[in-house]
């Protein structure tokens, strides 16, 4: 085989690749990152640009290889979201970027007298995912075995009320 041959494959058409991007749009929706990847590595070898010197000069085969690292990097948070939907799931996470937004914000404005680390901010939304996962008493639970659980705290304040 020749050096050249490798060159004169065709280049996939810009809707095959399109219909491509949709099939690993679909793919990553429904959680399924194994054939979402095989898409993207044949895309990838299809899109395989001439280089010189070292220098890659084909921008979308860049763009694809940066997408795959990032999908290969991330795999295990991705979510099926066609399961959540199915299931009357939520499926947008605005909410708690909101929350987060809002804490972290007004703790890292200039005007506070305090700022945190990055460092200490992270434990904050760990301790305030917990709260909104109603899982921060289980934790608590874990750490000190003589901590009540949350059906003797209900029914002492029931006999109280």
């Amino acid at each position: 085989m020749k050096e050249n041959e490798e060159d004169d494959l065709p280049k996939p058409k810009p809707e095959e690749v399109a219909k491509k991007v949709e099939q690993i749009k679909w793919f990553l929706w429904h959680g399924n990152v194994y054939k979402a990847l095989q898409i993207l590595d044949n895309l990838e070898f299809e899109l395989e640009p001439v280089e010189e010197n070292g220098v890659v000069f084909n921008k979308l085969y860049l763009k694809v290889v940066e997408f795959k690292g990032y999908i290969k990097a991330n795999q295990p948070y991705i979510v099926n979201y066609g399961d959540r939907y199915r299931n009357d799931e939520t499926i947008s996470s605005s909410f708690v970027e909101s929350t987060v937004n809002e804490v972290i914000s007004k703790r890292f404005v200039k005007r506070q007298q305090m700022r945190w680390t990055k460092a200490g901010a992270h434990q904050l939304l760990q301790v305030r995912i917990q709260v909104l996962n109603e899982e921060l008493r289980t934790t608590f639970g874990r750490w000190y075995p003589g901590m009540k659980p949350q059906e003797e705290v209900k029914e002492a304040q029931k006999a109280v009320a």
